[in-house]
């Protein structure tokens, strides 16, 4: 009984907590306000979005996120009722989904649009737009083909993959509650890396990387339309209360006001994921890089893997993920523009860093960790990087030019974004200047990575596990 006890106290823990690794807190000492009339003046309306592409992204000029065509609506309702003429313009600064309400009550924007479902603690001094959407149930997402559950209590034990911020924690939590009153194993929460949106995750359940995960119904019919292998568990439904709004600051009660007269009036246009469905369509997905053949493959190129990331002073795995993405580990590959090799590495490149015949896997290897380290050492060495987003910054340089990358930087500082953060950030400047192509690249050998950083006990010699060379 006192076993149980202990597990209950833990699991009624605030999910929050565990939702991400660092993060401002939600409680913060608020800064002036900004009602209405003061955004008229400044003719800025400064608005704080979910940083997810589900939720505020857009690709050359073409809005993919749902909440960027309801923003743009609003921006032209605002500048119809102006009575002195002056436009208010959208200023949107993207955040992670768990500190957007902290930076609301900080003052560092002016309304949140979220995108997705978002829990308010009631002592909170923020105010709820009126319902963009009702009744919106929170559902278990899995793949096709894999085995399928009919009752939410069969996947006691069973692991759900979720991103930080997300209000299926608390559901998940109360009914593990249900759970173990009953003897049962509560259901397992993976709160993923920060660097993944649910975007990300439902792409990984496609893959068969995370088993399954749980979203808002919208949210899985949306991303299904792309990623054909997920199924929706319909029937297995975590809550059905669920409203999805805005959000602004009590004490900006014209704004509020403003923001429930437009939503009494707005109608979402129908064809608006027309553009988001033609973009994504079209675009690579990750697969499983851990089946049997896959597995093979890896531990015959492990050993010169981590022989030139040990020397080069890389993880191993980052040179793995990116050869999967590469080549799928096929040493014999063969590309466009005399692309070579397990890596897929140009003889040009590898002469620039002193390496000749990358048919010779060695070399391949070599040639390709070498150019890496040269792109990280001339372009993104600052001290100001995290080794995470470094490796982010050196794969965008390896797809598309290290200084084109650099300009993306400049332009995401002027524009007030991280220009130290490739994920969300600086890759939303790469998504209007060129396209998806370089951001699904990132993103791609990231998933990798995670793929097998998840494994890495089994993927390393005993001797080795606590190694990262």
């Amino acid at each position: 009984m006192p076993r149980v006890f202990l597990v209950l106290c833990l699991l009624l823990l605030p999910f929050t907590a565990v939702a991400r690794v660092a993060g401002p807190l939600e409680v913060a000492k608020p800064s002036a306000s900004r009602d209405l009339a003061s955004i008229r003046r400044a003719a800025e309306l400064r608005v704080l979005v979910n940083q997810s592409r589900n939720s505020s992204g857009e690709v050359k000029g073409q809005s993919i996120g749902v909440e960027y065509h309801r923003l743009r609506a609003f921006e032209q309702y605002l500048n119809r009722n102006a009575h002195d003429g002056r436009a208010i313009k959208l200023k949107i600064i993207p955040m992670a989904k768990d500190q957007l309400l902290g930076a609301l009550q900080r003052g560092e924007g002016d309304l949140v649009a979220p995108g997705e479902l978002l829990k308010v603690r009631t002592a909170s001094a923020v105010t709820a737009s009126g319902a963009i959407r009702r009744n919106v149930q929170l559902v278990v997402v899995g793949r096709q083909g894999d085995r399928r559950y009919k009752y939410l209590e069969q996947m006691s034990g069973r692991s759900v993959a979720l991103p930080a911020g997300s209000v299926a924690g608390e559901a998940i939590n109360e009914i593990n509650v249900r759970l173990i009153k009953r003897n049962k194993s509560p259901i397992v929460i993976e709160w993923v890396d920060p660097t993944l949106a649910v975007e990300d995750v439902l792409e990984m359940v496609q893959a068969g990387i995370f088993t399954s995960t749980a979203v808002e119904l919208p949210i899985a019919e949306r991303w299904s339309k792309v990623m054909p292998k997920l199924r929706i568990e319909r029937h297995l439904v975590l809550s059905n209360n669920g409203v999805m709004r805005w959000y602004v600051r009590r004490d900006a009660p014209m704004l509020s006001a403003a923001i429930d007269r437009f939503f009494n009036s707005y109608r979402a246009p129908e064809d608006q994921d027309v553009a988001f469905q033609r973009i994504y369509r079209r675009l690579y997905k990750v697969h499983y890089p851990l089946g049997r053949v896959e597995r093979k493959r890896l531990e015959q190129v492990r050993p010169v893997l981590q022989r030139y990331a040990k020397q080069l002073n890389f993880d191993w795995l980052a040179l793995a993920a990116l050869a999967f993405k590469e080549s799928t580990l096929n040493p014999k590959a063969r590309g466009s523009g005399g692309a070579t090799g397990l890596m897929q590495i140009t003889p040009v490149a590898a002469r620039a860093v002193g390496v000749g015949n990358i048919t010779v896997l060695d070399n391949n290897v070599l040639a390709s960790a070498k150019y890496l380290a040269m792109i990280r050492k001339s372009y993104f060495n600052s001290p100001k990087l995290n080794e995470r987003e470094r490796m982010a910054f050196v794969l965008a340089g390896y797809n598309m030019g290290p200084a084109r990358v650099q300009s993306m930087r400049a332009e995401a500082k002027r524009r007030g974004l991280n220009p130290n953060q490739w994920f969300f950030q600086v890759e939303r400047i790469a998504m209007e200047q060129v396209g998806m192509g370089v951001v699904s690249y990132v993103n791609s050998v990231n998933k990798y990575y995670l793929a097998y950083d998840r494994e890495r006990y089994l993927l390393e010699p005993r001797s080795k596990v606590s190694s990262r060379d």
